[in-house]
């Protein structure tokens, strides 16, 4: 029987959620969850087998060292190299930005319009580009839902999609996403079109940069939230582009901050070359994805 001082699971556990919770984490149990079961090499579901269980000094050590930095705002994707997204997990890193929930979104909304039977000329492979891919998650998920496409992933950032690589390879989709280094679609070959272009582009405003939570401001990519002082200028340049790439019938799905609905709504309508359709809602409510479709 382990003594009633000693250092076991439970006990970490317990000790590590008061003290994250009393540095502002959001989600302090979870955390300590997340980096005790990492320190461990285990699942988190076997930490609640294992509670007097005391593991041995270099798991806590590791875990010391994992919680000192999480304290620091350092984000727990981070520290542990993944995030789950769609239900696949997905290796990230300082490089790249955290997937997030609302990103699914867009992703389910692109899988059910090419599973409706979007238009794909001549009967070829669903054309799909994802603009500033990040961590590769819609590239990635759309290549391993969606057999009939093929994927072109673009990013500014070399770094980035060095880790959409190996998220492509790690997810047996590699043979079917190209990745491409350049600013929106400026970098493709002139003769490249789509049948749809996807995008979680910075749309974050420079007044709304200073109001996000400190583990954003200080750990997570800045030119992949900021686009501006207005928050649309990246997308902006995203609609003119996709204009002069996507076949007709063709769409542009794009991830947007509530916030900036009315004005994304405006440039799309501004350029006669698309019809906009509905804004896609999340469960709250929210606006999170502008659709237009090529005319």
């Amino acid at each position: 029987m382990a003594q009633v001082d000693a250092w076991t699971i439970e006990k970490l556990l317990g000790w590590t959620t008061q003290f994250l919770k009393e540095r502002g984490a959001e989600s302090p149990r979870l955390d300590a969850e997340v980096l005790l079961a990492h320190s461990r090499g285990s699942k988190r579901i076997d930490l609640y087998t294992s509670f007097a269980e005391v593991p041995p000094d270099d798991v806590r050590t590791r875990f010391r060292e994992l919680v000192r930095r999480r304290a620091e705002g350092m984000p727990v994707a981070y520290l542990v190299g993944h995030r789950e997204f769609y239900s696949m997990s997905f290796r990230v890193t300082p490089d790249v930005l955290i997937p997030r929930p609302e990103t699914e979104l867009l992703l389910v909304r692109l899988l059910d319009l090419m599973r409706a039977g979007a238009p794909a000329a001549g009967g070829a492979a669903v054309r799909v580009a994802d603009v500033g891919t990040g961590s590769g998650v819609l590239a990635v998920c759309a290549a391993r839902h969606f057999a009939a496409c093929r994927v072109t992933a673009v990013d500014i950032s070399p770094k980035a999609l060095a880790v959409a690589r190996e998220n492509a390879a790690a997810h047996g989709v590699a043979e079917r996403v190209e990745f491409v280094e350049g600013n929106l679609l400026a970098s493709l070959p002139a003769e490249a079109t789509f049948d749809f272009i996807v995008s979680n582009p910075p749309y974050v405003s420079e007044g709304e940069w200073a109001t996000l939570a400190r583990e954003v401001r200080d750990f997570e990519p800045r030119g992949a939230l900021v686009a501006g002082p207005r928050g649309t200028e990246v997308i902006a340049r995203l609609i003119s582009a996709a204009a002069e790439r996507l076949v007709p019938g063709g769409w542009l799905l794009t991830e947007i901050s509530p916030m900036i609905e009315a004005d994304v709504r405006s440039l799309v309508e501004a350029d006669a070359r698309f019809s906009p359709a509905p804004t896609v809602k999340d469960l709250a409510g929210l606006a999170r994805v502008v659709q237009a479709r090529r005319k």
